[in-house]
């Protein structure tokens, strides 16, 4: 087979959260699919949230850029012009596969794919959160279903969405429905060491848990199916998700640990096994896999690169020397924009909100309850500044007292300030021209001016 299968696995608000990259979990076939294959260690996401960042992995664009600025279920959708990868891979003779969640846009048939496996069309009433079909070991066994009924000897495309790890509304109150996917007691898991260890927050890891163990069959059934199948060395399965942990100065910051996220990419006797460190963005994935397929990249001012050459030489080191992210709407308006190099954080906040933003599912949950009680008070600054060397977890902001003492952080900011405007500028971000309005804003200012 010249051009390989490839089957897209992604999730919800994960982060890094995975045996294969430290954390205190259990998730062998993850962590087996890792050691298969290549586990990216810098992989950071265009936006600390859903819809945005999901657009940025199928058009190779920022959310500034394609449109979506804010939800899919929140009046937010691609320019009508945008091309996106399984339209783009149909077109290059692939076969392509939609399964369970998508959330990019309220019209799946604008996607391409050309079979949609999923039972619920997304809709503005029925937000993919709360869909039933797209859990992760229902998901999985549609796809498993598919390889074993399908004749496939032309190459097919199948994202399999999972639903999980993302918040449940019960009652007005969030949570990882624990019981269902029957969590440990909160006191057998680990704090997680960007969040203080009080009792909220550790009741929340402990669900997390819960759904991590479905995450993790889902991925097994999948790697088990191309097995049975015999498609595995036909077969590239990269595996990701949209943001971090929807947990305070996670989801909804950018914060490495909101804009991080699990990027492992497997096909045995292809692709070399190993870890890559350099700087790789979810823009750059989209590129690569157009590669991958031998399908044309789109006649669009594209964000992403290939990083196939990082496959082949570890040592590349004029691949990426900053990743750029950012944020515009959620459940409120939270305009921020982020620039990062191996070193250096900086990110510039456009509006008057709380030191700690809480997304709205996060805000109603018990880990929220236990941030909102120090921090949701404090104002947050315009401008922040991180020495990731001396301070990963980001928690001293260079910028707090408005002066600079060291040399090296003061060139920092001053570089990384011009180059963010730079990047926004030659993106066109329409926060240069001022307040972003929900929706369609461009018929908004049409009837403000009638």
């Amino acid at each position: 087979m010249d051009n390989p299968n490839i089957v897209l696995v992604h999730c919800h608000d994960l982060g890094k959260y995975l045996g294969c990259y430290d954390s205190a979990v259990e998730t062998p076939q993850v962590d087996a699919l890792a050691d298969s294959g290549v586990r990216f260690d810098r992989h950071f996401v265009t936006a600390p949230q859903c819809s945005p960042s999901r657009s940025s992995l199928m058009t190779g664009r920022h959310p500034h850029q394609n449109g979506m600025l804010g939800l899919a279920h929140g009046n937010w959708e691609l320019h009508d012009e945008e091309q996106v990868l399984p339209e783009l891979l149909r077109e290059a003779g692939y076969e392509t596969h939609l399964f369970g969640l998508q959330h990019i846009t309220e019209y799946p048939n604008r996607l391409g794919y050309d079979e949609s496996h999923s039972e619920e069309p997304l809709t503005a009433d029925a937000p993919p959160s709360v869909h039933e079909s797209a859990r992760a070991r229902d998901v999985a066994d549609e796809f498993a279903a598919m390889l074993e009924d399908g004749d496939h000897d032309d190459p097919f495309f199948a994202s399999v969405g999972f639903f999980e790890a993302h918040r449940v509304e019960e009652n007005g109150d969030f949570g990882f429905e624990g019981e269902r996917y029957g969590a440990p007691a909160p006191e057998e898991v680990e704090p997680l060491e960007f969040l203080p260890d009080e009792p909220g927050i550790r009741s929340d890891i402990a669900e997390i848990h819960g759904m991590l163990d479905a995450i993790d069959d889902g991925v097994g059934t999948v790697t088990d199916a191309l097995e049975s199948a015999g498609l595995t060395k036909d077969t590239l399965v990269v595996f990701t998700t949209e943001h971090g942990l929807a947990m305070p100065r996670a989801k909804g910051c950018c914060s490495d640990q909101g804009i991080g996220g699990v990027l492992l990419w497997s096909r045995p006797g292809t692709v070399e096994p190993g870890v890559v460190d350099d700087l790789v963005s979810n823009v750059d994935v989209f590129t690569t896999l157009l590669e991958v397929a031998g399908a044309p990249q789109p006649d669009t001012d594209l964000a992403g690169q290939s990083f196939l050459p990082l496959l082949e030489d570890d040592d590349d080191e004029d691949f990426r020397e900053r990743i750029f992210a950012g944020m515009t709407w959620h459940d409120r308006y939270n305009p921020m924009r982020a620039i990062r190099t191996d070193r250096w954080k900086y990110v510039r906040n456009f509006w008057h909100l709380p030191d700690v933003y809480l997304t709205r599912d996060i805000f109603c949950s018990a880990a929220g309850s236990e941030v909102r009680k120090t921090s949701y008070g404090e104002q947050r600054p315009y401008e922040e500044l991180y020495d990731l060397e001396a301070d990963p977890l980001e928690k001293e902001n260079l910028l707090a007292d408005g002066d600079l003492d060291d040399s090296a952080a003061e060139t920092a900011r001053d570089r990384l300030r011009d180059e963010l405007l730079e990047w926004m500028e030659t993106t066109d971000d329409p926060l240069l021209e001022g307040p972003v309005l929900p929706g369609d804003w461009d018929e908004i200012r049409l009837r403000n001016e009638e």
